[in-house]
C-alpha cells in the first residue's frame, strides 16, 4: 500500500478543486477529476482532499503524481510526489 500527500491542499480555501494527474515519461494520465476516480484506479484508490491512498501498487505505478488544487478565488497551488516501486512485479 502507499499514502501519496497532496502537500497543496489549502484548507483555508473555500470549495477547492482538486485535481490528481500522474506523469509517466511523457505520458500524463488525470485519474482524480471533477470528483471522481477514472478506471483503472476507482477499484484501488481512495481520496480524501489530504491524501490519495493506494490498497496495492505495483512497479507499473511508479512515475510522479501532481496535486492540483484550485480555489475560488482563481488561487491554485501544486505539489508533486515521486513514487518508485521496487520489488515484485
Amino acid at each position: 500500500a502507499a499514502d501519496i500527500p497532496c502537500a497543496a491542499f489549502q484548507s483555508g480555501w473555500s470549495n477547492p478543486r482538486i485535481e490528481w494527474k500522474f506523469q509517466k515519461g511523457s505520458s500524463l494520465v488525470l485519474f482524480y477529476y471533477g470528483g471522481e476516480l477514472t478506471e483503472p484506479y476507482k477499484n484501488r484508490v481512495q481520496f480524501s482532499p489530504t491524501t490519495i491512498h493506494f490498497s496495492t501498487v505495483t512497479r507499473e505505478d511508479t512515475g510522479k503524481y501532481i496535486c492540483e488544487v484550485v480555489g475560488d478565488g482563481s488561487q491554485i497551488a501544486k505539489s508533486e510526489v515521486n513514487l518508485i516501486v521496487q520489488g515484485a512485479a
